[in-house]
């Protein structure tokens, strides 16, 4: 009931964030439309693919059949099938929905900062709630995810304040530059912070430390359980928030002849990611560069239009985290690296050849 509750109060305030879209006139075909329809349906059978990669690959080697029948033909005594149900399928889901929350909340971050290096990592707001999820372990020996996944909220939000409050200091106010820096220096010592609980206690390192280096593996749906009805609230507006950002990003003094209320945008915006990498730290832990990444890719395919950069981040978003989970897999098999790391290793080179040899988009 509450769920129903909750994702009905998304669905109705959707058109007010949205606002109003003049209408088109009847029977006109829009090219960009039909390109962007035929472009989501390629993301669409992307996602599916990763999917199935996803459940076939790993140290067990499983056929393509084997995977298939699994989810569709299952067969209780067949091994391959077992490890696909019970091992694979659900850090398959938690990768969905923690790839989604942090594309789409990247990209929002990118949008009401303006700045194209914004995401939730560099801003503090990842550091701030795995800070708050170790303490709450720490502190409290809270270690599952009915716990500290409000310690982890509590933390995002506490952590965008308080950058916020640092940008907004001296003359100019909150810059794109001085938020970055300002996240930066909250990310550092919120970083500092938390290395310290670890160092002080060995049961909260032993407890910690694969998700501090971000991890879907040995984790269960319990956590999709918990945050479902959070991830869908914070998926859809951010989608909505698309045409909002966009007159956004044409400037203050336009946007408010526009008739927009900024500030009202901003917030909504920043409770929506707080939502998103609140519900993604507490699923994977502090993952990095897939919400500073992916924007940059679709932007770079898409152009700046924003209700088509959040709706494609929220489809490819899962590809990246997905596919950074399977090489981990098999790189050095018959163990594993975390997804953190494999997502690091390969968002860094990645950045480098978008600041090197393109255009680095403005947002």
């Amino acid at each position: 009931m509450i769920t129903g509750a909750l994702i009905f109060s998304a669905i109705t305030i959707t058109p007010i964030l949205a606002g109003t879209i003049s209408k088109r006139r009847e029977k006109e075909i829009n090219p960009v439309i039909t390109n962007h329809v035929f472009g989501l349906v390629v993301a669409c059978l992307l996602v599916l693919t990763t999917i199935f990669i996803s459940l076939r690959y790993g140290s067990l080697q499983i056929s393509w059949a084997t995977a298939w029948n699994a989810l569709f033909d299952y067969d209780p005594t067949n091994q391959g099938q077992i490890v696909v149900r019970e091992l694979r399928w659900p850090r398959t889901i938690l990768g969905l929905a923690a790839g989604s929350c942090l594309a789409v909340a990247g990209a929002l971050t990118q949008g009401i900062t303006r700045n194209p290096l914004g995401a939730p990592g560099i801003l503090g707001v990842n550091a701030g709630a795995a800070f708050a999820i170790v303490t709450a372990i720490y502190a409290a020996d809270i270690v599952t995810p009915e716990g500290y996944v409000w310690f982890s909220f509590f933390g995002a939000a506490a952590a965008a304040i308080l950058v916020y409050s640092v940008a907004h200091v001296g003359s100019g106010g909150a810059t794109p530059v001085k938020l970055a820096l300002a996240g930066v220096i909250v990310t550092a010592l919120l970083g500092g912070w938390t290395t310290s609980l670890l160092v002080l206690d060995q049961e909260t390192l032993d407890e910690a430390r694969f998700w501090l280096a971000g991890s879907i593996a040995s984790r269960g749906t319990e956590e999709i359980a918990v945050l479902f009805p959070f991830i869908i609230i914070g998926l859809i507006m951010g989608v909505a928030l698309g045409r909002q950002i966009n007159i956004l990003n044409l400037g203050e003094d336009v946007a408010a002849s526009l008739g927009q209320r900024t500030n009202f945008v901003r917030t909504i915006a920043g409770v929506v990611v707080i939502l998103l990498c609140g519900s993604a730290v507490a699923i994977a832990g502090p993952v990095a560069f897939v919400g500073l990444a992916i924007p940059h890719m679709v932007r770079s395919l898409v152009g700046p239009d924003y209700r088509w950069i959040l709706l494609y981040s929220l489809l490819l978003g899962p590809c990246l985290l997905l596919g950074a989970d399977v090489v981990g897999r098999i790189a050095v098999r018959p163990d594993e690296l975390q997804v953190g790391i494999v997502t690091a290793a390969v968002g860094a080179p990645f950045l480098i050849y978008l600041v090197r040899f393109t255009k680095l988009s403005e947002v």
